[in-house]
């Protein structure tokens, strides 16, 4: 399972049985902080030791070739390094997962090594082709491509064998109780309670075979039966809930399998497939996050039992170790919440006089690639490069520490690398004419400028300039203040790259009190105390263009109201502004030509630019020659006071 947002279940879903979902996290997390404790107390101080003076030709450090991921390598510094990334195709990928594939591909890269793309296909009721298209397509994406596409429904005959053979070790037994039942067995809700087996743990090893076999024809429904691993659950020093007899098989309904058809009518959880697959594909390193913390005892345990890794040692067999995720604040990463979000749900909710009443709530976004989302496929759609968020991670950096950061943190990172890379434009969002009056004929020309200013970015485009251009209505008041510089009747602004500013003499207003037009004069030899963007209205292009903002006004949107439909009223109506008339100058054209209108989903062959003095723009997919759409990347860094 790729690194997802909430913690692993080590219980059965509800269909096979086990205690709350949110009892096992507490009992997990309080195991994890007693080890990692006792750990550090075990741990030898090591002398410090004098900073190594690098040599000149080194080669610059990387989150490989230093800290925990120097560390991991170590214990294990295989010959040939084979890593995996092991995502279930039930939903999109998000952008803790760019963390997660940069970790897995980055590691076998980094150490010349291999590393597979492994679809967890073990849950039929939840996989759609869509996801198995997407995870590829945002994989390479990034930059990576896989050693093998494997799944493991390749191995299901190989996981049906090796099912057989841990009953046989007495390691496996078929189970018949109910989820209330194995969560008293567990210790109660809340874990604290005496643990004891049930009836099933010492029935002979035939009639667990035979029981789990009459499982595979189809004897039982969902729930009715399913094969638990004979661990730890009797024993009172073993606080480790993923050592409390978990499952390893149990009975779905929805049967067909998109590979393996009408087969099976069992299928494998993931605490017994993985490390399997792992060892199965010689993995050596098994890389996720610390939500699986307590699964690597599962994980040595199982593989041991079935003479797949050696007992406490790292020689044979894949080594499991744990990175802290990345977490995005004040947005929804969750697959389930973002469903509400993209198709609409009915929520139910009790009134005062204690009566159910239904409610409707209509889609809120696009689908899943709405720019307004943080899937990774609304990532790319709305501009944001491949690179940029690779380097975020690089910036983060890996530990097994959670990284938590908020929205503006990875916005800051995107524009550091969109300021190197991106050619400018001007783009006005809500234009206004303004008509030089003085414009003569011999004034009118081309200009030619650069893409970039600085020079980083090469490349130029010619820049039409005539006696009619439009100018962005926020760049114009009715009325002039002293700390206002822009334009204002009598008040003399620049125009970028134009040689002479102008003064504002009149203008025109609607039946609706709009202005909707500016006359000026050219005020050669003044000097303006700022410059604005401008697009000439004989050549200007027009486009649609879409700013972005937070989809909810909460900071804290996984706090909302999700049973009853509350969250529905924290949403922003202010999370997508669209501007049906904006203008973009004809140097837009050049771009087009230059890449790819409607890139396929794994390139990143997005046009992007900066929009000067307004925020980085990319065109979006959806686009044609003949309307173009823009999406906001990110705003600008700019002095809102001015």
């Amino acid at each position: 399972m790729a690194e997802p947002t909430e913690a692993p279940a080590s219980a059965p879903p509800d269909e096979e049985k086990g205690p709350s979902k949110r009892a096992l996290e507490k009992a997990a997390k309080k195991a994890a902080a007693k080890a990692k404790k006792a750990e550090h107390a075990l741990r030898p101080k090591e002398p410090s030791k004098p900073a190594e003076k690098k040599p000149a030709n080194a080669e610059p450090a990387n989150v490989f070739s230093e800290g925990w991921l120097k560390r991991v390598y170590e214990e294990k510094p295989a010959k040939e390094v084979r890593s995996r990334f092991p995502p279930e195709p039930n939903g999109y990928l998000h952008i803790g997962h760019c963390k997660a594939i940069a970790v897995n591909f980055g590691f076998a890269r980094h150490h010349e090594g291999v590393c597979f793309l492994r679809y967890d296909d073990t849950n039929p009721e939840k996989e759609e082709e869509q996801y198995f298209t997407s995870i590829l397509d945002i994989i390479k994406w990034l930059g990576f491509e896989p050693y093998k596409i494997t799944y493991s429904s390749d191995n299901f005959d190989k996981l049906y064998e090796l099912a057989e053979q841990l009953i046989e070790k007495d390691g496996a037994y078929v189970c018949h109780c109910s989820r209330e039942e194995v969560n008293m067995q567990r210790g109660g809700p809340d874990n604290r309670g005496a643990r004891y087996a049930c009836e099933h743990r010492t029935r002979p090893i035939a009639e667990s075979i035979a029981e789990f076999r009459a499982m595979r024809n189809g004897k039982y429904k969902a729930g009715e039966a399913y094969l638990r691993m004979k661990q730890s659950l009797t024993d009172p020093n073993e606080g480790n809930p993923q050592m409390w007899d978990l499952p390893a098989y149990r009975v779905i309904e929805k049967n067909h399998h998109h590979r393996t058809g009408e087969k099976w009518r069992i299928y494998p959880t993931y605490d017994f497939t993985h490390c399997i697959c792992d060892a199965l594909e010689g993995i050596t390193h098994s890389l996720c996050t610390t939500e699986f913390q307590q699964s690597r005892i599962s994980y040595d345990w199982l593989l041991e039992q079935l003479d797949m890794k050696v007992p406490k040692s790292e020689e044979k067999g894949p080594m499991q170790r744990e990175y802290g995720r990345l977490n995005l604040g004040g947005t929804i990463l969750s697959k389930r919440r973002i469903l509400m979000l993209v198709e609409g749900t009915t929520a139910e909710k009790k009134n005062a006089e204690g009566t159910v009443e239904k409610r409707t709530i209509p889609p809120s976004v696009r689908g899943w690639d709405d720019p307004r989302l943080y899937t990774l496929v609304a990532l790319r759609r709305r501009g944001i490069p491949a690179k940029a968020l690779l380097n975020f991670v690089e910036e983060l950096g890996v530990n097994d520490a959670l990284t938590e950061i908020q929205p503006p943190r990875l916005e800051s990172s995107i524009r550091k690398h969109l300021e190197r890379t991106v050619a400018r434009q001007m783009l006005v969002l809500d234009p206004i004419k303004v008509i030089i009056e003085d414009f003569a004929a011999e004034d009118d020309q081309e200009i030619t400028v650069p893409y970039d200013p600085k020079g980083t970015i090469p490349g130029e485009r010619k820049v039409k300039l005539g006696k009619e251009a439009y100018i962005d209505r926020t760049d114009f008041r009715e009325e002039d203040d002293p700390n206002y510089f822009r334009l204002a009747p009598n008040k003399v602004v620049g125009l970028y790259n134009v040689p002479f500013p102008i003064r504002a003499t009149s203008y025109s207003k609607d039946e609706n009190g709009r202005v909707t037009e500016i006359k000026a004069v050219k005020a050669s030899g003044e000097k303006p105390k700022t410059y604005i963007q401008w697009v000439d209205a004989a050549t200007a292009v027009p486009v649609k263009a879409r700013q972005y903002n937070f989809l909810f006004k909460s900071e804290s949107p996984n706090a909302l109201d999700w049973k009853t439909g509350g969250w529905a009223d924290d949403l922003n109506p202010e999370s997508e502004v669209i501007f049906e008339n904006a203008v973009i100058e004809a140097g837009i054209k050049g771009l087009l030509k230059e890449h790819t209108l409607n890139p396929s989903g794994s390139s990143d062959d997005l046009i992007r630019f900066q929009a000067l003095r307004t925020a980085y723009f990319c065109v979006d997919v959806d686009s044609t020659e003949d309307k173009i759409v823009l999406n906001q990347i990110v705003t600008l860094r700019e002095d809102k006071a001015k």
